[in-house]
């Protein structure tokens, strides 16, 4: 896995339960920026966040993060 892949999928979890960025900080009292910011991946919100999150979506807090084990090389 590339180091630049970010580390959380909130973005595209936000584009599958066809949210905005927007709707998710009005839910959770946060401002826009800070949603750009975890959907950009530039910053990482908390676990506590994350699990505030995924309650907002309705979606399990694994399905907000990328896998960190790594496939092995194929020969």
């Amino acid at each position: 896995m590339s180091r630049n892949k970010g580390l959380n999928r909130i973005k595209v979890v936000l584009a599958e339960k066809q949210h905005t960025n927007k709707w998710l900080a009005e839910q959770l009292d946060k401002g826009e920026a800070t949603i750009s910011k975890w959907c950009t991946n530039r910053t990482q919100p908390s676990l506590e966040t994350l699990v505030e999150i995924a309650n907002v979506l309705q979606v399990d807090v694994k399905d907000l993060l990328r896998s960190t084990v790594q496939e092995p090389d194929v020969v």
